[in-house]
């Protein structure tokens, strides 16, 4: 008897496990399924990579994209790499099935100074940058002095952006500087302006140096189109250079992931686990 009691409550005891374990797998399930509806759906988590757009974006600032602000396309999917397994899922791969009409499902026109997350056209990689031109623009460079539609912007000196020379988040980039390369954690100076965009929309850009790209010739804008720009404007690869694997070119309606308007959290480290690094005084700053 107490040899059949044993192996009943063996029995139940492997029921009581399976459960469990099954009870877990629903629940990662569920949670994996909620998160993947409200980041195609709602908002994405994104990390500051580079430096493109300092001083109003940081290296290692990390902000959720609205993506709500312009409807949805094939990029609203989320993207999921996991290189240290060597997947790389893009939202072609999983929606691709929607690209290629330059449409977007309940689609509202982003406006002209919006900090925007895009698929690169040629790459699928996400970039951040701020919208400059709109379908029909005109867009030029002269002097490194904006041009819209055949009128300067204003543009005002708002002083020096200065940072230490040392690398910058977890891909160890070093910065720019208007003076060249550093001692190591010197100061490394660019000079600061404050531009306004037509529509009111005020923002800091950055100089370091005269570069080919502070003149260009005049991209008209074409329908269905945007015209992207770097708010650090030497060293930003954006609309100015043609579509390639790096220059971004026009970048279409369809390929926009949603909108910018704060940073959440910022770290000046190489991980976000270096709390030495945080920068409280970013922690849930608007965007301009």
């Amino acid at each position: 008897m107490a040899f059949g009691r044993d192996r009943r409550e063996t029995a139940e005891e492997d029921r009581g496990f399976a459960a469990s374990v099954w009870e877990t797998v629903k629940t990662v399930f569920w949670a994996l399924l909620i998160a993947g509806v409200f980041r195609s759906l709602f908002f994405q988590p994104f990390w500051i990579p580079s430096g493109s757009m300092k001083d109003t974006l940081l290296i290692g600032d990390f902000l959720f994209v609205n993506k709500m602000a312009y409807g949805y396309s094939y990029a609203s999917c989320p993207s999921i790499p996991l290189g240290v397994i060597g997947l790389d899922v893009g939202a072609d791969d999983i929606c691709g099935w929607m690209d290629g009409d330059n449409t977007r499902i309940w689609g509202e026109m982003p406006e002209r100074g919006d900090v925007v997350v895009f698929r690169h056209p040629v790459t699928g990689q996400d970039f951040i940058k701020r919208l400059i031109g709109l379908p029909g623009d005109q867009v030029q460079m002269k002097d490194g002095l904006l041009h819209l539609n055949g009128e300067p912007v204003q543009v005002e000196p708002a002083g020096e952006f200065v940072e230490a020379y040392e690398p910058q988040g977890p891909q160890g980039q070093y910065p720019s500087c208007r003076d060249g390369a550093q001692p190591e954690g010197g100061d490394c100076v660019s000079e600061r302006y404050r531009e306004t965009l037509p529509g009111g929309v005020s923002h800091s850009i950055l100089n370091i140096a005269d570069l080919p790209q502070d003149d260009t010739g005049v991209f008209t804008v074409p329908e269905g189109h945007f015209f992207f720009m770097g708010d650090n404007r030497d060293n930003s690869t954006d609309s100015r250079f043609p579509q390639s694997a790096r220059g971004v070119g026009f970048v279409p309606f369809e390929n926009l992931v949603g909108r910018a308007d704060r940073v959440m959290f910022s770290s000046a480290g190489r991980s976000m686990l270096a709390f030495w690094t945080w920068r409280p005084d970013r922690f849930f700053v608007g965007i301009d």
